[in-house]
């Protein structure tokens, strides 16, 4: 265990790039005489007695050493000042760094552009989301005052992402609302609207008058079948995040007020509806379940 947690120290520096002082003469090393300083200070300082570190070669760099090492098979690149007085796990070359963080983010700006939602006269609108993740349960929240307004105007559907994060709860929890919503569909919102403020099944259960009976049945025999629907839509979609909304086959980046959504939705009719003209709340629900609105900057967040 010992051995396990000082080489995770080591390599948790070396990861960190922090420098570490070394009590070391302050003359001008040479090569040689780096190279076993270094090797002296990191076997005697940052591992374990019987775990040893082998320098492979010592390369002047400027105004420090550049130690390639070996610690139990691995390759790591570690720097000493020519003095022998500051040793450091990692560095960073500054313009090869800026040169592929300036590439990483001109290539998450053009993949993250939104795609232009189709327009229809009765637009589609899937709202992926995992029964647990606070921000499905956020979206939730905004979406569901949405479908309330635009009513049969539009075709909705909370649908489920194709795996479970949050354990057995989360399992349940879906076959539960697949089959109210297939078997009870007129209960299936009042259900939810409950559910994604008391996170109580059985009380939601009651509250929206479900027919327990008819429920029991379906969890006994159609729940999967039911989720397997909508988990094959999942991948179809590529909806693997939870939340992720889906318009007329297309996935959206509207927000998660119901404002947002509204305008989201709105845009993808051919001739939007006098509902379309709502004032809405323009506040992010907040994520997870109760009542309020997002004060955490989470209405971007989700679970995948």
């Amino acid at each position: 265990m010992k051995k396990v947690i000082l080489l995770s120290l080591f390599l948790t520096l070396l990861i960190s790039g922090c420098s570490l002082s070394i009590p070391q003469a302050k003359k001008v090393l040479k090569p040689e005489e780096a190279r076993t300083a270094a090797e002296k200070f990191i076997n005697e300082n940052l591992l374990p007695s019987n775990i040893k570190a082998t320098i492979n070669s010592m390369t002047l760099e400027g105004d420090v050493y550049n130690i390639n090492l070996d610690v139990e098979g691995k390759n790591y690149t570690s720097y000493m000042t020519k003095d022998g007085t500051k040793f450091f796990q990692s560095g960073i070359d500054m313009a090869k760094f800026a040169v592929e963080n300036a590439a990483a983010q001109a290539d998450s700006s053009q993949t993250t552009q939104p795609v232009a939602v189709p327009k229809t006269d009765k637009p589609k609108v899937e709202l992926f989301v995992m029964t647990h993740c606070p921000y499905g349960l956020q979206a939730e929240k905004g979406i569901l005052p949405v479908f309330a307004t635009l009513g049969d105007k539009i075709d909705a559907k909370i649908r489920f992402i194709n795996y479970f994060m949050h354990g057995d709860q989360e399992e349940q929890e879906t076959y539960n609302q697949v089959c109210i919503r297939e078997e009870q569909a007129a209960k299936f919102y009042g259900y939810l609207n409950c559910f994604v403020i008391e996170g109580d099944s059985a009380k939601c259960v009651s509250q929206a008058g479900v027919n327990k009976a008819k429920l029991s049945s379906c969890l006994a025999s159609k729940a999967k079948d039911y989720y397997k629907v909508d988990s094959g839509f999942s991948q179809g979609y590529g909806a693997q995040s939870s939340p992720t909304l889906i318009i007329n086959g297309v996935e959206s980046k509207a927000g998660r007020s119901a404002a947002s959504y509204l305008t989201g939705i709105c845009a993808a009719f051919t001739t939007a509806p006098a509902e379309c003209g709502q004032q809405l709340s323009s506040a992010s629900p907040a994520a997870g379940f109760g009542a309020g609105t997002d004060v955490s900057g989470a209405a971007a967040a989700s679970c995948e």
